[in-house]
């Protein structure tokens, strides 16, 4: 059998059902219209979606890293997280957030810490549903949970997260954060609301209010795809925000991708050559600003 062809209408109704209005009654069926039969619908959905099975370029049992499910304070209660950090450091590591998208902490995002950290950072990955009990394995119940969540209680809990790390025992006391989809958008807002955030990477994140960027003390790497035209439409406020506040800022455009072109556990939107470039400009940043 022939494998279904995707088009950038389907990629466009995805993204509107996983972030936007569209229930997966109604997203079935525009992509049953687009694809033609509900047949080749049920084929392409999977690979619209993340598959938890690829989840895993760096495995949880590999000898270079440990790792551990952790709790530490949040700002009103116990948040939950996966701290990771490389075997063989010789001294203390900077550290590095790493936000989730809108499915929560799973074995995806658990899999970039660890990528985080054979890179020679104290990774950190919070569970942003912790206050609700922690991720699901179901993921669009995930997604609304995510959509439920307080925005001021979870910046908050993210200022915290990145206190808890500047005091790490393992830590060098320098913070950065790494952030996709859902999780861009609060690094971003982790940026405005944390003193003690130093570097900030926003992969395809919601931009924050014009008005707060003066708030801002971390040097910012922001990535964007280029067929991304929800996320897009607020790039240039943010460029002009930045640059009018002297801000240490740098804006990527990644033609041809699409939103979430990083997560290689999505077959129809991972990129693989955006990907490489951008964790490339990624890791070199945060070794730059954190030092």
């Amino acid at each position: 059998m022939n494998k279904p062809a995707i088009t950038q209408a389907m990629i466009d109704a995805y993204d509107e059902y996983t972030h936007l209005t569209l229930d997966r009654r109604r997203f079935m069926e525009r992509l049953t219209a687009l694809a033609g039969s509900a047949a080749a619908a049920a084929a392409i959905a999977p690979m619209l979606a993340a598959n938890s099975a690829k989840a895993e370029m760096i495995a949880a049992t590999d000898e270079r890293i440990k790792g551990e499910d952790i709790t530490y304070p949040g700002a009103d209660g116990e948040m939950k997280g996966y701290l990771v950090g490389p075997v063989n450091a010789s001294g203390k590591l900077p550290a590095v957030i790493v936000i989730h998208e809108n499915r929560g902490l799973n074995p995806h995002i658990r899999d970039v810490a660890r990528r985080v950290a054979v890179e020679g950072f104290v990774a950190l990955a919070p569970d942003f549903l912790s206050p609700d009990g922690g991720t699901p394995s179901d993921e669009d119940k995930a997604r609304e949970m995510i959509s439920a969540l307080d925005a001021a209680e979870t910046n908050a809990d993210a200022v915290a997260t990145a206190a808890f790390l500047k005091g790490h025992e393992e830590g060098t006391g320098n913070v950065g954060a790494i952030g996709f989809c859902w999780g861009g958008g609060l690094v971003n807002r982790l940026a405005v609301n944390s003193p003690d955030l130093k570097a900030a990477v926003a992969y395809y994140g919601a931009q924050p209010n014009a008005e707060d960027v003066p708030k801002i003390k971390a040097a910012m790497l922001l990535h964007y795809a280029g067929l991304d035209e929800r996320i897009n439409a607020g790039i240039e406020d943010y460029r002009k925000a930045l640059q009018d506040n002297g801000k240490d800022a740098t804006i990527y455009v990644y033609d041809g991708a699409n939103h979430a072109f990083n997560n290689d556990t999505s077959a129809a939107r991972y990129n693989k050559e955006a990907a490489d470039l951008a964790w490339g400009r990624t890791i070199e940043f945060l070794k730059a600003k954190l030092a």
